[in-house]
């Protein structure tokens, strides 16, 4: 009985202490470890960073990426990509200035964003699901074919004269320095966690993933369950749209140009596995604040924009290599030690 106790006694604290383990040890403390870290280089960089309303400034240089990387990190877990993102915000911005030379108010331009949005989502769904196209090549297509819409539309010129209660999206306040860009933010990332790790969709999504064949066999409906990431990546790239174009008040076909390179390096970034399976949505917040705040310290450092694009571009190089480094390194480390 002693013999019990002694064996119990010893191996209930390791019990408890690997979840702590687990923990500290994963990808999202070390994110986190990185935004902590970055914070304090750029109070000592620059005397500005640490004023409130620069600090809630700061939020847009992430907030409206985060929205779309959220529904992206479905997509991708479940072994998709969606690269023509930015052009739907392209597309739906375009039809809420073409409503508003029409005359058409806040309720209704919101409508008509989430109704492009979701129909440009719809287009991606079924090429891939319908028709079982590559959603990489089909999603450069309509990248393509969404903002030359645009430019069709609009040329050279640009729509402006939105109404004041539309500019709240992107320019409104709910408390203090806090935007309503931020809370969106916040209530994006509890919605995304609580329907990624807390419901049945979540973990269908990551056994599609794994094994999308297994998935067919355990009696999931792959093809219905891609259609709706899709429809939920062009929604969500709406809302962005949507706070976007309040923030700047206007509507160029340029809009958002470059943006998809930011959402996806945002989500490998934030340990989503760009070959699907893996990923967490706290990870993708994480590395969103991480970004924003890297790219906010640049901006008060008057680091060029092209300083910043090339940054982004070997992080995202970096950040996707690291794993498969990681590997062969514990690889050939084992193979040395057998």
């Amino acid at each position: 009985m002693s013999e019990i106790n002694q064996y119990t006694a010893r191996d209930i604290p390791e019990r408890l202490s690997s979840p702590f383990k687990r923990v500290v040890s994963s990808w999202e403390a070390l994110l986190l470890l990185v935004a902590i870290l970055i914070f304090f280089i750029n109070t000592q960089a620059t005397p500005y960073f640490l004023d409130w309303w620069n600090l809630s400034d700061a939020t847009f240089n992430f907030t409206e990426k985060a929205f779309i990387a959220f529904a992206m990190a479905l997509l991708v877990i479940s072994g998709e990509i969606d690269l023509s993102v930015a052009a739907i915000i392209a597309l739906v911005s375009t039809a809420m200035g073409f409503a508003v030379q029409l005359g058409y108010d806040t309720p209704a331009l919101v409508a008509i964003a989430l109704v492009v949005g979701l129909a440009c989502g719809a287009i991606n769904g079924l090429l891939v699901t319908g028709l079982g196209l590559p959603s990489i090549v089909v999603t450069i297509g309509t990248m393509s074919l969404f903002r030359g819409i645009s430019y069709i539309i609009l040329g050279d010129q640009s729509y402006k004269d939105y109404p004041e209660s539309f500019l709240f999206f992107g320019q409104g306040y709910v408390w203090s320095t806090v935007t309503f860009e931020l809370l969106l933010f916040v209530i994006f990332a509890i919605v995304y966690y609580v329907l990624l790790h807390r419901t049945n969709f979540g973990r269908a999504v990551y056994v599609i993933g794994n094994n999308p064949t297994a998935a067919v066999f355990s009696g999931l409906r792959v093809e219905r369950i891609k259609f709706l990431l899709f429809l939920l990546t062009g929604i969500m790239s709406a809302i962005a749209a949507i706070c976007l174009t309040s923030r700047l008040g206007s509507t160029r076909p340029s809009i958002g140009l470059g943006l998809e390179l930011e959402i996806i390096t945002m989500v490998v970034l934030g340990g989503v596995n760009i070959l699907g399976g893996s990923g967490t949505i706290p990870g993708v917040a994480l590395a969103a604040i991480v970004m924003g705040m890297l790219i906010f310290g640049f901006g008060l450092l008057n680091v060029p924009g092209i300083v910043m694009s090339i940054f982004i571009g070997l992080l995202l190089i970096g950040v996707i290599a690291l794993p498969k480094i990681a590997s062969n390194l514990k690889n050939y480390y084992l193979e040395r030690k057998a």
